[in-house]
């Protein structure tokens, strides 16, 4: 379930289209939430790990404009997408890996983590290093998708890969982004982190597009889905997106296409 190799890459083309398509398909709504539920604790000093291309930081400059905001990505790629878009006050912009947090102990109110969770190989280190760098009575606020067949567009991607692929099927988005929903799980990770008594809100959503082709291509060519399906040959990313756009279109319907999402999203203090 871990992440590893391609899992992990956000490179080439992938930001930009990550940033254009994948974001407001499915990032934005869940950003805007994060944000929020933030903001009602006035922290002053706000890290944001695997922050991305930046949609949660922009949602925290607009909810916090007094705050200082630290992003950070493991992907220089993806910060640079984040950085040329820019947020509505100044942002210290910084690759670090979130299992090896380059700041001192104590140094943040909060910390935050949008959909990043589940890419983190030792989830019990980076939780761990999440709780390190909080003052006491700090926050680590961040959310995971809930398994894939609760999102459906996602969900029917996967599927129509299956067919397209039938020897060795994509997994990427069962084995990473809809790989790590079960709270149980998370809350003991949180534990042996250090943390107690995290608390789970499941938070259900509408994603919606103009077209089938808009969530396949953000699915198939905006995440490292991509680097799966190129990896197989035979088939073209090209041809294997347009078999997604017809299996959403046969699902949804023609024209606008309407499908449920849903996440968890997590709540831990630094209790001393």
């Amino acid at each position: 379930m871990d992440a590893s190799g391609t899992d992990r890459l956000f490179a080439g083309s992938i930001p930009d289209l990550y940033d254009r398509c994948v974001v407001p398909l499915i990032f934005q709504g869940y950003a805007a939430d994060l944000a929020r539920r933030v903001a009602m604790l006035r922290p002053a000093r706000v890290l944001e790990t695997a922050a991305g291309t930046g949609v949660v930081t922009r949602a925290l400059a607009q909810a916090l404009p007094t705050a200082e905001l630290v992003a950070t990505d493991l992907n220089p790629p993806m910060l640079e997408r984040a950085r040329a878009v820019g947020a509505a006050v100044p942002v210290r912009w910084q690759p670090a890996d979130a299992q090896s947090l380059p700041f001192d102990d104590a140094s943040f109110d909060a910390v935050v983590c949008q959909f990043g969770a589940m890419f983190f190989p030792d989830k019990v280190r980076a939780f761990s290093e999440a709780r390190r760098v909080l003052r006491p009575g700090g926050m680590f606020m961040f959310n995971v998708w809930d398994r894939l067949e609760e999102n459906e567009f996602t969900w029917v991607v996967t599927e129509a890969l299956a067919t397209v692929f039938p020897e060795d099927p994509p997994q990427f988005m069962r084995r990473i982004p809809h790989g790590y929903f079960d709270t149980a799980l998370i809350e003991r990770h949180l534990r042996d982190a250090g943390f107690e008594s995290p608390r789970f809100e499941t938070v259900a959503a509408r994603s919606r597009a103009a077209t089938a082709s808009e969530p396949a291509m953000a699915l198939c060519q905006g995440t490292p889905l991509r680097s799966e399906i190129e990896a197989r040959g035979g088939v073209g990313l090209a041809q294997a997106t347009s078999a997604c756009a017809d299996a959403l279109e046969a699902r949804f319907g023609a024209g606008p296409v309407d499908g449920r999402i849903q996440a968890h999203v997590v709540c831990a203090y630094r209790l001393e």
